[in-house]
């Protein structure tokens, strides 16, 4: 599968494709019994997908065997074992990409001159990923992770690593047998460097940072230089070389506190907007908004889907059987807010729920 989404990786998949730029979409399951259904309903999907490539005149008889040879590269990727909550794949002349998605996506096959991103820009708008340094004296790794799950980042010069003279001393630091290794001028060093690797990477990658160690690492590295604005220290030490599910761990209460803030933060925000008239609320008022480029700040609950139709330049709800039903609205709404500016925050379930699930604070 591909690597973790990226800005640069979504600009280059919204790029026009000679067609058909083939975009398959569906809903996967994490847990049994939920999941034993996924093979089969991708079995389906890619026949369903085969066959508008076979039925579609304008496709010629050379592009339609690299397409679906690309389409039967990209299904030998695919793990519905580690599934999450859906699965997107684009094929086209000459390439195709995998993604699992932390969001539920509707199943569809679509055959266009461009890819169907709106699923996988909601997804990582709605992921909001942090990172997580974790110090020790002779390794300081790098941790990606949502509420879900940690990876360990080893790229863009992490881990940073060294040899102590000592090579209990880590351990015998933590069970309080050595004096503090981070009075030494080598372990300054040593942070020092860290701290400016990371400084690179947070200046093209920004995130939300968290700071794991024990005190004396964490007092040594607030001493380097200032990080990121809002950065948050966890006092833990050990975790240095993982694993990934004790640092998610350690971090947790932290991310959570952090996630809470900012959802307090953003209805507060919208209760001043509403007051001033420049509020937008419900899935057709916001709509007319992000189409006209008027929203700032969109916020949308987690898990809220709708089904509508388009009547007259107006959303109504609808079945999702109905022609013409748009069943990943929510999703076309956050990727054209992304698109003029404006931030999106996705809060928790019920947090909106006297905004109609979605709103909007207006630029004017």
């Amino acid at each position: 599968m591909d690597p973790a989404l990226s800005s640069d990786a979504l600009a280059k998949l919204r790029q026009p494709r000679p067609y058909p730029a083939v975009s398959l979409v569906m809903p996967t399951h994490r847990r049994e019994p939920e999941n034993a259904q996924d093979p089969v309903r991708l079995r389906n999907l890619v026949a369903a997908a085969e066959k508008a490539i076979h039925d579609d005149p304008a496709v010629t008889r050379e592009r339609r065997d690299d397409v679906l040879d690309q389409l039967r590269r990209a299904v030998a990727e695919i793990d519905l074992a580690h599934a999450e909550d859906g699965l997107v794949i684009f094929v086209a002349p000459g390439e195709h990409h995998v993604w699992t998605v932390a969001r539920t996506v509707p199943e569809r096959v679509v055959l266009a001159d461009t890819f169907l991103t709106r699923n996988l820009v909601a997804a990582r708008a709605a992921e909001q990923p942090c990172w997580t340094l974790a110090l020790a004296a002779d390794r300081v790794s790098l941790w990606s992770g949502d509420a879900e799950r940690f990876t360990e980042h080893t790229a863009d010069g992490f881990p940073l690593v060294r040899d102590l003279d000592d090579p209990d001393a880590e351990r015998e630091q933590r069970v309080g047998d050595l004096p503090s290794t981070f009075q030494d001028e080598a372990t300054r060093q040593f942070l020092r460097d860290a701290h400016q690797t990371l400084r690179v990477l947070l200046a093209s990658r920004p995130r939300p940072l968290y700071v794991i160690g024990e005190p004396a690492a964490l007092a040594l590295l607030e001493e380097t230089g200032p990080l990121l604005p809002g950065t948050t220290p966890v006092r833990r030490g050990g975790l240095a070389r993982g694993p990934a599910e004790a640092v998610r761990e350690a971090v947790e209460p932290a991310r959570a506190a952090r996630e809470a803030a900012a959802s307090t933060t953003v209805v507060a925000e919208l209760d001043t907007a509403r007051g001033r008239r420049e509020f937008a609320g419900g899935i057709d008022e916001v709509w007319q908004a992000v189409k006209e480029g008027r929203v700032r700040l969109l916020a949308v609950e987690d898990h809220y889907r709708t089904v509508v139709r388009d009547d007259g330049g107006h959303l109504e709800p609808a079945e999702p059987d109905e022609a013409e039903a748009r069943d990943d609205m929510v999703d076309e709404i956050v990727e054209r807010a992304l698109d003029t500016g404006a931030e999106v925050q996705f809060v928790r379930d019920d947090t909106l729920i006297d905004m109609d699930r979605i709103a909007g604070v207006l630029r004017y």
